[in-house]
């Protein structure tokens, strides 16, 4: 069997908080800097163009098709031929807001978008009142390999996922702006969603101070099937990657079949004793 083994780097980051052109400027350089020259899929963070300030949104929102942002992306996937997986801008779609993922292949093409599906908006945070929240789950297949794709909050909801495995997702992914004070949760549900669904999973978020004495968390990881760290960045802005082979993941589907264990009902019996 031809082994299928492709090339992930993810990119970290501490985004300048409003300013697009300083982030376009940084993502550039380290892309410049640290890409292998044999990279397949080059993974962003969420909101990278603005950082985690959702007041700041509006300004800095811009059209998804031949955006300042997008097209800079495109420009950079023709340049290395890698295919971006470009975390997350903030959308102006006919005057509503989204916080969405742009998909981009190896000719600079962009191929689909996924827009934010769960907003958070607790403990202070209010990114509903900012942001129109996406209207499905978008799994979009490059170079013959389909990735799940999924943004920060969207991490608490296994269904999404559960939903992306049994449609054929090889990859699953989430691109964050993780809050600092939220390590374990990052870390126990990025590995959760990797390993009940038996997929590999590419869990990116931003690092470094964001403002109002709130910081990134860092800790990128990329995950294979069974919970293991392949690749990871603590807190620190770079590019981390690492090679891939999905034949073992098939094989290891193969002899542990648990989608074929799921109940088509799951009702709950309550039991009401005095």
């Amino acid at each position: 069997m031809e082994q299928k083994v492709i090339n992930i780097s993810i990119l970290q980051m501490s985004s300048v908080i409003g300013d697009i052109e300083a982030n376009i400027n940084k993502v550039n350089k380290l892309v410049s800097d640290s890409l292998p020259h044999d990279c397949d899929v080059l993974v962003l963070p969420e909101v990278w163009t603005v950082g985690w300030s959702c007041p700041k949104f509006s300004d800095c929102a811009e059209d998804i098709i031949n955006g300042r942002s997008v097209n800079f992306l495109k420009e950079l996937a023709k340049k290395y031929r890698v295919n971006i997986i470009g975390g997350s801008i903030i959308e102006n779609r006919e005057g509503k807001y989204y916080n969405t993922t742009p998909v981009i292949n190896r000719h600079g093409d962009l191929v689909t978008t996924y827009s934010k599906n769960h907003l958070y908006s607790y403990y202070g945070c209010d990114e509903g009142k900012y942001i129109t929240v996406g209207d499905s789950p978008v799994m979009v297949e490059l170079d013959g390999v389909n990735y799940g794709l999924t943004i920060c909050y969207d991490i608490r909801f296994p269904e999404i996922y559960r939903a992306y495995r049994k449609s054929g997702a090889d990859i699953l992914v989430n691109c964050a702006a993780w809050g600092s004070k939220k390590p374990i949760p990052w870390e126990v549900m990025t590995k959760s969603r990797a390993v009940e669904n038996q997929c590999y999973m590419i869990a990116l978020t931003q690092c470094g101070y964001i403002e109002n004495g709130e910081y990134n968390l860092g800790e990128s990881r990329i995950i294979d099937y069974k919970g293991e760290e392949l690749s990871y960045i603590k807190e620190i802005e770079g590019i981390s990657s690492c090679k891939i082979n999905l034949n073992e993941m098939y094989e290891f589907r193969d002899k542990c079949k648990i989608l074929n264990d799921i109940k088509d009902n799951y009702e709950v019996k309550v039991l009401c004793t005095k």
